[in-house]
């Protein structure tokens, strides 16, 4: 009796600590460390001047639990991916001791100085026109749907470049 009691024990302690590690095997799927940051800004600039889109980078690693929560978040709301897919091209920047992205790193103007993640939004033409400290999007132990929201849409090609409306001809 005692003995299976603390083999229940000792199970259910293995469940509790592999947990988090397929998590984080999962997790891995988020960041390819084998992809070559500026080829992948090149690709999603291209992509991005064609559809009237900015390019929404997310930089930060497998390792980063931050990072893993932001993408959750996001993919668990829909008006949040709606508002993504609809005016951004999104790219995971990888940032690990195997690749740091160096090249792209400086290309964006250094973004790791805020830490992980770190959101840059690129224009159709490759320019630079906003790097977002993730931290001033959290609220408690997760994200704010407000101010991610905010985020978003604030940095759309349409908040940057309303459409101007032709002023109406005054009635006779």
């Amino acid at each position: 009796m005692k003995v299976s009691v603390n083999l229940k024990v000792l199970l259910i302690s293995i469940m509790i600590i592999s947990g988090p590690s397929v998590k984080a095997q999962d997790a891995k799927k988020l960041y390819d460390p084998s992809l070559d940051g500026m080829k992948q800004i090149k690709e999603a600039v291209a992509t991005a001047s064609k559809e009237g889109k900015h390019v929404l980078i997310q930089y930060g690693g497998n390792w980063c639990g931050w990072c893993i929560k932001f993408d959750a978040f996001c993919k668990a709301d829909t008006a949040i991916t709606k508002i993504i897919a609809g005016n951004y091209i999104p790219v995971k920047l990888n940032y690990d001791p195997t690749n740091k992205n160096d090249e792209a790193n400086a290309y964006l103007g250094n973004p790791t100085r805020f830490g992980f993640p770190v959101f840059i939004i690129v224009d159709g033409k490759g320019n630079v026109i906003h790097i977002q400290d993730s931290s001033l999007l959290e609220e408690g132990s997760g994200y704010s749907k407000q101010k991610v929201t905010g985020f978003f849409r604030q940095w759309t090609v349409a908040a940057l470049i309303p459409k101007v409306q032709k002023p109406v001809p005054p009635k006779k």
